[in-house]
């Protein structure tokens, strides 16, 4: 990989400040999605290596919580400086194990970062409240603690950010963690457990483990020292962990999947909302939960959209992450390849028009030229599930309730997108979309400062902004008597 430095390619976990292997010795390969050879192997633990880390955890626990915020904040600020001094080996990690353009990659490294730096600061604010008693001998007072161990489980399409997001407001708040990265890019959260180690963090306090998801998930959930779990995958697999996590009744955080719509008015720039389009859907090749899935387009403009949108798509350059020019990357297997076609199959099926793409691209098995799809219609797969590929479906509609209400029309509701020089038609679909975030006139809205999650199927609980670090504080009222 010709990493600047070397020592953050590891292949065993980080438990307790020791990095081992397997107990059994038995390790899992991961592959180069570019290229399909074997970039590297880790363990393939199980409940075991996962009870001890929960232990150290535990242990680090009791100390870990009552470091001053500034003392973990200065610990925070150590690891933000480390990751972006490293940002070119974690890009190129990232770029050889999960597929992403490397300027991709390195955008994500900085990104991931800013949770770090944001959580810093933020640590310091967990304030707590006084409140007026209804008698005159008593006070009434709200403090603000750690919950405890933290079960974090993360995906394979951000494997640095989705770290981060979870862990910076986690270990800002006083909580150690055990991390579950995906067995598909776990080398890029192995590397920031080297920087995380080298911040300072006590042992225990980052513990990462690699491994089968349902042993290592299964002892997380059940275990009753981890207070609280956060996971960002599936709507499937996120249910199956919170009912695991109902004996124990731990504290949850959900990020799950999504069915956005891309709604285009008739009064919109079509420039801008193209663009929208292409940052939306097409970004880490259109593997994101919040991406567009469903472009409702109205009438009046539907064909000129279509157009537009289409000459862009053609000349989208594929490629390995580290070509030069390369705007596109793989799929992360070949499932991922195998549900595009399905989608694709099943929209020319029921009378969907591909106007470009949906192709096998020479770059490689798991590559696919981006599609564009017109004649979209509510009865098609694109329109009922997550697609999870360049597949851009555009749907037409002749008034706003008309796309309000399709847009709706799903179990879930992470993210929506909408185009429109109306401010009074803003406010009105804003408040009618059934949603946790909305970009209005804008293609993306991920940042640190803002909170990120969904409602209905699509999740629990928020990440990022102030409330991000609520997620891993309990509240504690103390009153207290006998005062005259």
């Amino acid at each position: 990989m010709n990493l600047q430095d070397a020592s953050l390619f590891r292949q065993h976990n980080l438990i307790s400040g020791e990095w081992v292997g397997a107990d059994s010795g038995a390790t899992m390969d991961v592959d180069n999605p570019s290229t399909l050879s074997v970039v590297g192997r880790v363990p393939n633990c199980g409940t075991a290596e996962t009870e001890r880390a929960i232990s150290a955890a535990e242990i680090c626990f009791k100390t870990f919580k009552k470091t001053t915020a500034a003392d973990r904040g200065a610990l925070l600020e150590r690891w933000f400086e480390l990751i972006m001094d490293a940002q070119y080996d974690l890009a190129t990690i990232m770029t050889v194990e999960q597929g992403k353009p490397f300027s991709e990659a390195k955008g994500e490294v900085a990104y991931a970062a800013s949770f770090v730096k944001w959580f810093a600061e933020e640590g310091k604010r967990v304030y707590g409240e006084t409140i007026p008693s209804p008698a005159q001998d008593r006070r009434i007072l709200v403090q603000k603690q750690p919950v405890g161990v933290c079960a974090i489980i993360t995906p394979w399409n951000f494997p640095a950010a989705m770290i981060t997001r979870k862990i910076a407001p986690a270990l800002a708040a006083g909580c150690p963690v055990v991390i579950k990265p995906s067995e598909f890019t776990p080398f890029t959260a192995l590397a920031l457990g080297v920087l995380a180690e080298r911040a300072g963090f006590p042992p225990g306090a980052v513990n990462i483990l690699t491994g089968d998801p349902a042993g290592v998930g299964s002892a997380l959930t059940r275990n009753p020292v981890v207070r609280k779990l956060s996971f960002t995958g599936s709507t499937r697999v996120g249910k199956m962990l919170m009912e695991q996590c109902a004996g124990t009744m731990k504290r949850l955080s959900l990020e799950l999947g999504g069915n956005a719509p891309f709604i285009v008015f008739d009064d919109a720039d079509l420039d801008l909302a193209v663009a929208g389009v292409m940052a939306s859907k097409f970004r880490n090749g259109g593997q994101t939960c919040v991406c567009a899935n469903r472009i409702y387009v109205q009438s009046g403009v539907y064909d000129a959209f279509a157009k537009k949108l289409a000459s862009i798509v053609r000349d989208l350059k594929l490629g390995d992450g580290f070509d030069e020019g390369v705007e596109m990357g793989p799929m992360i297997n070949e499932a991922a390849i195998a549900k595009i076609k399905t989608h694709l199959d099943d929209a020319t099926a029921k009378g969907g028009k591909i106007l470009v793409g949906g192709d096998p691209d020479p770059a490689g098995p798991r590559f696919i030229t981006p599609a564009v799809v017109t004649d979209a219609s509510a009865d098609m797969l694109v329109a009922a599930e997550e697609t999870f590929g360049p597949v851009a479906p555009l749907f037409k509609f002749e008034d706003e309730q008309e796309a309000v209400d399709a847009a709706n029309a799903t179990p879930f509701g992470l993210a929506a997108y909408f185009y429109t020089n109306d401010l009074t038609r803003t406010f009105r679909v804003s408040e009618d979309l059934e949603v946790g975030m909305i970009g209005i006139n804008v293609g993306g809205f991920a940042t640190e400062v803002a909170p990120f999650g969904g409602i209905k199927e699509s999740g629990l609980g928020r990440e990022g902004a102030h409330y991000g670090i609520d997620e891993y504080l309990e509240i504690k009222t103390m009153h207290i008597g006998g005062i005259v």
